[in-house]
């Protein structure tokens, strides 16, 4: 749910800090007559939200072929139902109108003074007018964090803006739910995820009621990148499933012991694909069985890594950085609110200033959960994984050639942006302000260009994450009212809701329906290229979705041939022969003595084309190595080295050679020990 902030955010009161901070983050009734337009309903609600947009949303391809339209790939159409139901107010669709759907949470009642979570996300006491339809005083805004901002006319419009993608993701925290005193069910966090995704169907059928009947309206779940395709080229909006949560199947950890297993993974697995869910995260906010997270910094920090404790029984550990990628920092701040739920002698620990990474990384649970991931060609989602964690799992992803990962609201290491494109995966930014927006889209710019790929957005609505605020009618720039779509075909004028309207100078991003105004902010900040790379965004998601399904594990030539190597360890009790590093099993290994130079060589039988070498190294691992082939055993040719490895999982991928001998070269080992892989794989794609 929430993004790294990069902006200067109000400091949070007392009560807040235990509860925000660990969150992170219809049968209509007849109207008058419609038109007969096929993007106009035959029967929509009365009263209810304007859309304000004229014109046609466009069909098809562009001239290359590319489904056209921007991607939202981070929202939460129904993250009023998560965390007991209470805390985000107001629901995106209502069979009993619009006034029973954009009403807020009974506690807020008369003036706000209960709105306890409010008042903690947005400071001040809470109150407000709790009034929304048809009013709308006070919500939605850009800086309410509890009320409903994905009502279906609001995403509609969106929809006509130029909008052909949208991942719904399911979300809910079962700590948060646990200790908000407002709730009306269990916090069991599956539970939540089943309802969230049976009423975004119930959303789909509701839309469909008033277009004529099942498939006629706009809102279309996808479960395939063929079905988003065609949706899109029919210039209506494909709706993705994807799943946000703490603890996936019941993954949560307790005093390090692991709450589920294998089983539990796959039936979660089996049961969120059947729900039609093609993306998810394995990990949020708190370290789970699966992975650990990425640290949330200062006083919100401290809060969370309090939350932690409450959940789990151990606070976030810390170790020094392998590399350039590194976790946000815990840093020292305190949150007085928090800190008084821990039990009597227990005290936030102090971190060292140069051991800015999780130490807790892929376990090997949530090796077996990424891996079944992509046995059932799902996407993982890397926002909120500590870099230990995503660096494991790309390692995972680039030795099958793997392409399904996304980054959809700026909440990975940016150092990873060109690792993740390589792979063939997606990125998406948070929902910034147009200055912060274009200025993050400008730096990866170059990186977008050399892959030749779109860019995304995601708006983290209902996520409680806080959007971009006004920048004022007197503006440099300001958006001009009415404007065109980005396609040129539509006409948008400011959004009215009862006797409410928005305007995104004054208002900023207050709810889903400004997203087109925000889109033209940008374009009018940041520039048309920007807005033209976002108007990719949904084919290069559809890329990744696409490739993801069609991978095929590669065969490994190496697996059962011939293996000889400069030396083995000896042991009276194992071999550490070379042939135990082709043998298939990656609980046997090779080893050698401890000496730098070293090698280990595979005879494949025949010459093939080979583009692929993947390493599992056991704890000794070489730090300076040389992958090299020949065709005769005799004449060799490096195609690959490193003189940084730091074991654990390599790929080394290079133009295809042909080649009947490989050999793995050590140079330089990373430790006093000799070099000892468990298996090493050779493959043609």
């Amino acid at each position: 749910m929430t993004r790294q902030p990069l902006h200067r955010r109000r400091p949070l009161t007392v009560l807040s800090l235990l509860f925000v901070v660990m969150a992170l983050a219809l049968g209509p009734t007849p109207s008058s007559a419609a038109g007969t337009d096929w993007w106009d309903p035959t029967s929509r609600p009365a009263p209810d939200s304007q859309i304000n947009v004229t014109g046609e949303p466009f069909k098809g391809t562009d001239s290359q072929g590319e489904v056209r339209g921007f991607v939202d790939a981070h929202n939460h159409i129904m993250a009023n139902e998560a965390f007991g139901g209470r805390l985000i107010c107001g629901k995106p669709f209502s069979k009993a109108g619009v006034a029973d759907a954009l009403k807020d949470c009974p506690e807020h009642y008369p003036d706000g003074s209960l709105a306890i979570f409010d008042f903690i996300t947005n400071g001040g006491d809470g109150k407000h007018d709790p009034d929304g339809w048809p009013t709308f005083k006070d919500w939605p805004a850009h800086d309410s964090l509890t009320h409903q901002q994905n009502y279906y006319a609001w995403v509609e419009r969106a929809w006509r803006g130029g909008q052909r993608v949208l991942v719904n993701d399911l979300v809910t925290n079962g700590v948060i739910c646990s200790v908000y005193p407002f709730k009306d069910r269990g916090c069991d966090e599956m539970t939540s995820i089943r309802l969230q995704a049976k009423l975004t169907y119930d959303m789909q059928d509701y839309i469909d009621a008033m277009y004529g009947g099942p498939g006629k309206g706009w809102f279309r779940i996808v479960t395939d990148s063929a079905q988003a395709r065609e949706v899109a080229q029919q210039g209506r909006l494909a709706v993705v499933l994807g799943v946000e949560t703490s603890e996936p199947f019941g993954c949560k950890q307790i005093l390090d012991i692991a709450q589920c297993d294998k089983a539990d993974i796959d039936a979660g697995l089996d049961e969120l694909y059947d729900l039609g869910v093609r993306s998810m995260f394995l990990c949020h906010k708190f370290d789970n069985a699966l992975c650990g997270v990425r640290f949330d910094e200062g006083g919100l920090g401290t809060a969370i890594n309090v939350g932690q404790f409450l959940s789990t029984g151990t606070f976030w550990q810390t170790e020094k950085c392998t590399g350039p990628q590194h976790d946000n920092p815990i840093g020292g701040a305190a949150a007085p609110g928090a800190e008084k739920e821990l039990p009597a002698g227990v005290d936030v620990p102090s971190y060292d200033e140069d051991a800015q990474c999780n130490k807790r990384g892929l376990s090997d649970l949530g090796e077996y959960a990424v891996r079944g991931l992509m046995k059932r060609k799902m996407m993982l989602e890397i926002d909120h994984m500590g870099v230990k964690a995503t660096g494991r799992a790309l390692d995972i992803f680039e030795a099958e050639s793997y392409p399904g990962v996304i980054s959809s609201h700026s909440w990975m290491d940016l150092n990873w942006t060109e690792r993740v494109y390589r792979l063939g995966g997606f990125i998406a930014q948070y929902m910034h302000g147009s200055e912060e927006f274009g200025a993050e889209a400008a730096r990866t710019k170059a990186l977008r260009d050399k892959y030749d790929v779109g860019y995304g957005y995601g708006t983290d609505m209902n996520g409680v994450g806080g959007w971009p605020a006004p920048r004022g009618a007197d503006a440099p720039n300001p958006v001009r009212y009415p404007f065109r779509s980005t396609d040129g075909t539509a006409v948008l004028d400011r959004q009215t809701a009862g006797q409410r309207t928005w305007d995104i100078n004054t208002d900023g991003a207050a709810h889903y329906g400004l997203v087109p105004d925000w889109i033209e902010d940008i374009r009018l900040v940041a520039g048309q290229g920007v807005v033209d790379d976002l108007f990719r965004g949904a084919e290069s998601y559809l890329d990744t979705w696409g490739a993801s399904e069609r991978h095929k594990a590669g065969v490994n030539l190496a697996e059962g041939a011939p293996a000889s190597a400069s030396s083995s360890e000896s042991n009276p009790f194992t071999s550490y022969a070379p042939g135990r590093a082709v043998d298939g099993d990656t609980g046997t290994r090779w080893a050698s003595d401890w000496s730098d130079d070293q090698w280990l060589r595979v005879d494949l039988g025949s010459t093939s084309t080979v583009r692929r070498v993947t390493l599992g190294w056991e704890r000794a691992y070489a730090k300076s190595y040389r992958v090299e082939v020949s065709t005769n055993g005799t004449d060799w040719q490096s195609v690959w080295s490193t003189t940084t490895g730091d074991g654990g999982l390599d790929t080394a991928q290079f133009s295809g050679v042909p080649a009947r001998y490989i050999r793995v070269h050590g140079l330089d080992r990373g430790t006093d020990w000799g070099y000892s892989l468990y298996e090493v794989g050779v493959h043609s794609s």
